[in-house]
């Protein structure tokens, strides 16, 4: 099975074009990028894709079915690797949720184009126990793996939801690999060694769902380092000084996640 590693844009708004953005990818040695095409997708961006030879993912964020399937429908021509979805909203009630997701995973189907439901405050899947009900009620329901969503709405290390996380391991087949803690979704550094803690329970689920992957025959598996910028990411009170690099430490935590899995660095 093939690791890939993609760079999301998310927080690269700074470069004012999205080839720079690309071009700073590549060099980085990223496998791909993971952009954000809920209000449609860039022109240009399958030549641009073809240039820095980057494969691409496909984020969706809508709260309702009937947009998220025409979001997909508009990226299927350009294949990107995989949907990643921000499914509707944590409000709904499970009938309406149902109601989403029979379009959505119907769409994936039809497309032939996989997705990962991503695990996200203020979607469906904001918390592990309403997650392990849509998991249940629809066995072709494949997640985005973000636990630091999870430890931060329920406020501790999910360490006694075996049952859970095991379940969720199982149908993971995308990550987005950031350490969050049980106060918010996002530690301050991840290089820091008050955190180790932290990155290595992190690094203990995501090393399960590499195994499951292995385990199930996939050709692939995708990982994004996707920490967030400043007002996400902590800032200095009065200042707005960001605490730490947003493009640092993302290419640390993918250095740090090839070390652990035995994969060559960056030239």
């Amino acid at each position: 099975m093939q690791i890939k590693i993609f760079k999301a844009l998310w927080g690269m708004d700074a470069i004012p074009t999205l080839g720079e953005q690309l071009r700073l990818c590549a060099e980085a040695g990223y496998d791909g990028v993971e952009i954000n095409v809920s209000a449609g997708v860039p022109d240009g961006l399958a030549d641009l894709l073809a240039e820095y030879n980057l494969q691409w993912v496909a984020q969706l964020i809508h709260d309702g079915a009937d947009d998220m399937v025409r979001s997909m429908e508009e990226c299927a021509p350009l294949r990107p690797q995989l949907f990643n979805i921000h499914s509707g909203r944590d409000k709904y009630r499970f009938a309406e949720g149902c109601a989403f997701f029979e379009k959505v995973l119907d769409a994936e189907q039809r497309l032939g184009i996989p997705a990962g439901h991503e695990t996200h405050r203020h979607r469906l899947l904001y918390s592990p126990y309403v997650t392990r009900d849509y998991l249940e009620k629809f066995p072709a329901l494949r997640l985005t793996a973000d636990f630091s969503h999870w430890t931060c709405v329920c406020e501790y290390m999910l360490n006694d939801l075996d049952e859970i996380m095991g379940l969720a391991i199982s149908r993971s087949v995308h990550i987005h690999c950031r350490v969050g803690h049980e106060e918010g979704p996002q530690v301050s550094d991840p290089r820091a060694p008050e955190f180790a803690r932290h990155q290595q329970v992190f690094q203990g689920w995501w090393d399960r769902i590499r195994a499951a992957r292995e385990k199930a025959g996939a050709d692939q598996l995708i990982v994004v380092p996707e920490y967030g910028p400043p007002g996400y990411m902590q800032t200095l009170p009065y200042t707005g000084q960001p605490v730490c690099s947003l493009w640092d430490i993302c290419l640390w935590q993918a250095n740090q996640l090839r070390t652990q899995w035995g994969l060559p660095l960056p030239q």
